[in-house]
């Protein structure tokens, strides 16, 4: 009897305690740790980039570097195209060759005797070193046979920058003989101002019409 009672009390008391099984407790934690990762991963994914928390990729363009601004901005310098080409200089009369000529003469004489006083105008055409009945000059005759005898008798080339001209006074006259002799273009001025240009001026003196003098 008291063996069976025994029993009976050790019966009752698990009955009344409730034991939970072990299967039971470890499903609990089982379940408990799933839902701790569930709420981990669903914390992560929402901080991860591109998930509309994170930095925005290519929402605004970078701002223009200054080299990029620079080279937009027109240049200063002037093309190839709107350069201004300067003309060449239009080339000197060619003098003719010294020593005799043919004599066909067509020129345009201008004496001016001082600056401010009128000037006086020949005109002298020659045909194998006679005068034509064109001229106007006052010695016509002799102006056509010293071309004739020397068609660069008009050169005023000048003497060089090796030679020396004495500082002398000769008178203010000039003279510009323009024309043609033997096909040669003439465009010639004469001056009395030092010892070289009244050297030349006397040799054309027969041309010019005048002696010269002060």
């Amino acid at each position: 009897m008291k063996d069976r009672a025994r029993s009976t009390s050790r019966t009752s008391g698990r009955i009344s305690g409730r034991a939970v099984p072990t299967n039971v407790a470890s499903k609990r934690r089982t379940r408990t740790q799933a839902v701790a990762l569930l709420l981990a991963a669903t914390l992560l994914s929402a901080c991860s980039p591109g998930q509309g928390g994170g930095t925005p990729t290519g929402g605004t363009s970078a701002a223009p570097t200054p080299s990029a601004t620079a080279s937009a901005e027109p240049s200063s310098s002037p093309s190839a195209d709107a350069e201004t080409s300067v003309p060449a200089p239009a080339p000197e009369p060619s003098a003719a060759p010294s020593g005799p000529g043919q004599g066909n003469v067509e020129l345009s004489i201008i004496i001016t005797p001082s600056e401010g006083q009128p000037e006086t105008s020949y005109t002298l055409v020659c045909e194998d070193g006679v005068p034509n009945a064109e001229s106007v000059h006052p010695a016509p005759e002799a102006a056509c046979a010293a071309l004739k005898e020397n068609a660069g008798l008009l050169s005023t080339s000048g003497p060089g920058t090796e030679a020396a001209c004495t500082q002398q006074y000769g008178g203010p006259q000039k003279a510009t003989v323009t024309g043609v002799v033997d096909g040669v273009p003439v465009d010639a001025e004469f001056a009395r101002t030092d010892g070289c240009e009244i050297s030349t001026w006397d040799a054309a003196k027969d041309v010019l019409g005048v002696a010269g003098g002060a």
